[in-house]
């Protein structure tokens, strides 16, 4: 629920100021708070803070004559904080002559003589019509977390696909087009160059702030709670929020490891819309947000931004290290870290990479594109529902492929809501030679693969949704993988010429057990995964009956 705004009352004389604040309270306090200060000095300092934390002011009713200033200079000094708020000058019949001079010099609204008895007819009907005018003109102020950046700043960018991964809502202000971004960072003394600054509702703010920094703010915890656990997860992808789903659910002791944000590449998808139990789709965000929701409701702790870059065996117990060196101890462990976009290898990619380039990041991006010409790389459903939700904002969407079509490729639910988007359009068997640019992605070069022939185009962004690369080069060489890097798993461990050297039970891995007993790996991270949600979904939960029938051996 959002607050209310403000009539803000300031008056030297206690006795006065304890009047007027009887009478605005009974007539408006129903729809405005009323705060009140009998200095001058203090009131500019906490309407500095009022505005760091994004309060709407209505309403200054001063006195005129106050010892550190006059109502007069009170009210300019407010008005550059609030400039659409309105401004009524208290005076004494003495005072009328200053208080018409106001009128032109700040843009007085109006002014009120002492007494105003009774306030029926004197106080309530003038302030009602300010009130009014102010209402019907006044954009509310964001009530959030605010951040500002440059738009074509990698910083600015890791900052805003962080809160949106986490399903944190936040307002983007860009520092070269909002004149209020520049004023917050005077009101907090900040300079540029402790962008990208997160601005919290309670009037703090971190500058240019890391992930856990950002993440404790926001509730998030990096540290594990417990000293033994009987299952960790790594990844709260699809198949590791289903496994600490079912863990939990079943009495397991589970903890669910995240390095960056929950939903893994199926997270960030702007539409799912071949997923069972949904027949009008839903977002990556709205799925991630019912899981994690689920999990947390079957007491499961979730440690996140915190990254895993080693996992050991001793004495049965499994040791997970983490990269700020702490250790947690497990029972059993199952592997969720899902696949990474593929880097695309072309001239110039990385020096844009985070201004006008990313790997996945639709969403966050979005508004950014707006009416301008965007272009994606790759054939997959993640391209085909990113291209789908950017043709809402963007001028022309581009789709960038080798093969000649997308029927290999995609989901054909997804190639007719392609064909029938009128500025979406197919580049087949073309790609992306080189990007160009000042500060930021200006142009890219595309490539016919047949004619050989280059041609430059205007670009206002390039999202790359290319390839399959595992993340698992922390898991070291007792857990067997292919020439690929996805793990092995089950009998496919087992035909590996290197798995008796490790494994040294009598009996053979469980189905998605890997190389090392105790240790399983599920959806995408496995080789042999079908590269679904839903199957995703289903090896998490079957990778929790595997470990309940390790337990039990141990």
């Amino acid at each position: 629920m959002s607050k209310q705004p403000i009539i803000f009352l300031i008056d030297d004389d206690e006795q006065v100021l304890a009047a007027i604040r009887r009478d605005i309270r009974k007539q408006y306090r129903a729809n405005y708070r009323i705060l009140s200060t009998s200095s001058a000095r203090e009131a500019l300092g906490g309407l500095k803070e009022l505005k760091q934390a994004g309060e709407d002011v209505a309403l200054f009713l001063s006195d005129q004559r106050m010892p550190e200033m006059t109502g007069v200079e009170f009210l300019e000094q407010a008005r550059k904080l609030y400039p659409t708020a309105r401004r009524v000058l208290l005076t004494a019949y003495s005072d009328i002559e200053a208080a018409i001079k106001a009128i032109n010099d700040v843009q007085l609204d109006y002014y009120l003589n002492k007494p105003w008895d009774p306030p029926e007819e004197k106080l309530y009907p003038t302030l009602n019509d300010l009130l009014d005018e102010w209402q019907v003109s006044h954009i509310p102020t964001f009530k959030g977390i605010r951040v500002i950046g440059y738009q074509y700043s990698p910083k600015s960018h890791a900052v805003k696909d962080f809160l949106s991964g986490n399903l944190i809502p936040y307002q983007w202000m860009d520092i070269l087009s909002e004149p209020e971004a520049k004023e917050l960072l005077q009101l907090t003394n900040l300079s540029d160059q402790h962008l990208p600054a997160v601005f919290f509702e309670d009037g703090s703010h971190l500058p240019n702030p890391s992930s856990v920094e950002l993440g404790e703010k926001i509730g998030l915890s990096s540290k594990a709670a417990e000293k033994m656990y009987d299952v960790a997860i790594i990844g709260a992808g699809p198949a590791g929020m289903a496994a600490a789903v079912y863990g939990g659910s079943e009495g397991l002791k589970t903890l669910l490891i995240e390095k960056h944000a929950p939903g893994g590449q199926a997270g960030t998808s702007s539409r799912i819309e071949n997923y069972l139990g949904f027949p009008k789709g839903l977002s990556g965000a709205e799925l991630t947000q019912r899981a994690i929701t689920q999990a947390r409701r079957f007491g499961i702790e979730f440690l996140s931004p915190q990254s895993v870059v080693g996992v050991e065996t001793q004495d049965n117990y499994k040791k997970i290290v983490l990269e700020n060196g702490e250790q947690i101890h497990t029972k059993a462990v199952i592997i969720t870290t899902g696949v990474q976009y593929r880097k695309l290898d072309a001239t110039g990619i990385d020096n844009y990479t985070g201004a006008g380039i990313y790997y996945g990041a639709a969403t966050t991006e979005a508004h950014a594109c707006r009416d301008k010409d965007v272009y994606i790389v790759g054939g997959g459903n993640s391209a085909g529902q990113a291209a789908m939700y950017l043709s809402n904002f963007a001028k022309n969407v581009y789709i960038v492929i080798r093969k000649p079509d997308l029927s290999s490729s995609m989901s054909q639910y997804l190639i007719d809501q392609i064909d029938g988007t009128a500025n979406i359009s197919l580049v087949p068997r073309s790609v992306i030679e080189s990007a160009h640019g000042d500060t930021h992605l200006e142009c890219v070069t595309l490539k016919n693969l047949d004619s050989e022939t280059s041609e430059k185009k205007p670009a206002g962004a390039l999202l790359i949704f290319i390839g399959a690369r595992p993340y698992t080069s922390w898991t070291g060489e007792s857990i067997l993988k292919n020439e690929r890097g996805f793990i092995l798993t089950g009998r496919d461990a087992h035909k590996d010429e290197d798995f008796r050297k490790i494994w040294k039970k009598q009996r053979e891995p469980f189905l998605l057990e890997t190389s090392t007993p105790g240790i399983f790996a599920a959806g995408d991270v496995r080789a042999g995964a079908m590269n679904r949600v839903a199957s995703a979904v289903g090896e998490g939960a079957m990778a929790i009956k595997f470990v309940h029938e390790y337990l039990g051996e141990v």
